[in-house]
């Protein structure tokens, strides 16, 4: 009698979803070999695994790809509501916005172009705060000249004050270039 119970349960079907997909199997296997993502190839493969009845329940289709019966239930909300394309969609990630802003970057860089540069990262914050307004930590300026823009302050070598010009620029002239 227990037996029966579960029978009749399960063939309740409490799980069947209602979902009208439009795609072909051929071009759900095509979209899905076009995807870049897991996840994304995931999505298309639900779809898939509806479409051509592998799957007769969202917790069928769940086990078979691996995720929970919830998430699988959102991406068959999402296509429901909007399609392909909903189903797809991505919001765009913002991270934290950088302390400089882009007009700022782009002077510090312009600034880093010229020949004279900087003696310091220091420097650079002091340059920074008294030209452009911009107060920036030292940690903040290094890892935005260094990473980002990938320059660094050009120190200017100390030059002895008794360094006679006319034998300098006869070494240049006459020294051996390889």
């Amino acid at each position: 009698m227990l037996k029966e119970n579960r029978s009749i349960q399960s063939s309740s079907m409490s799980g069947v979803y209602h979902l009208e997909i439009t795609e072909t199997l051929e071009d759900l296997k095509t979209l899905r070999g076009q995807q870049k993502t897991a996840t994304d190839k995931d999505r298309v493969h639900l779809l898939y695994l509806l479409k051509s009845e592998q799957a007769q329940t969202m917790e069928q289709a769940a086990l078979l790809l691996g995720r929970h019966r919830v998430t699988v239930q959102q991406w068959a909300r999402r296509y429901r509501e909007g399609g392909m394309a909903q189903l797809l969609y991505h919001k765009r990630r913002v991270g934290r916005q950088w302390s400089i802003p882009g007009w700022a970057q782009t002077a510090l860089r312009q600034r880093l172009e010229q020949s004279e540069g900087f003696e310091s990262y220091g420097a650079i914050c002091q340059w920074l705060e008294t030209e452009l307004g911009i107060v920036a930590p030292y940690k903040t300026v290094h890892r935005l000249v260094h990473d980002r823009l990938q320059a660094a302050p050009k120190v200017v070598r100390p030059q002895s004050a008794y360094q006679d010009e006319a034998r300098l620029e006869n070494y240049k002239k006459n020294s051996l270039r390889t």
